[in-house]
């Protein structure tokens, strides 16, 4: 079984970063998953697929993994380049507009 150790990714609904400094260990499926005949669900029996462990940094991610005779493979981020304005937000109230504020 390889687990896979990555920096997870903000959702489409976050503008900030929180929670996605650190680095997750996630657990493969298994075992594929199957629709319940009464209710229509997917189940699984497998619950090691839903097991996601947190780590503050990538080498003790991969210490955990070693630890515990773990094939592991790391998926490397992909890093986004900051959108910041020289002078931001303050500057549609700054003294030294060069502009009259305007609607």
């Amino acid at each position: 079984m390889r687990v896979r150790i990555f920096q997870p990714a903000r959702n489409a609904m976050q503008s900030g970063t929180a929670r996605t400094r650190g680095w997750v260990l996630e657990f493969p499926q298994d075992a594929p998953r199957a629709i319940d005949p009464l209710m229509g669900w997917t189940s699984s029996g497998d619950t090691q697929s839903q097991v996601r462990l947190r780590f503050a940094t990538r080498a003790e991610a991969e210490a955990y993994a070693k630890a515990n005779d773990l094939d592991y493979v790391v998926v490397e981020p992909n890093k986004r380049a900051p959108n910041v304005r020289p002078r931001g937000y303050g500057e549609n109230f700054a003294t030294d507009r060069r502009a009259p504020w305007t609607h």
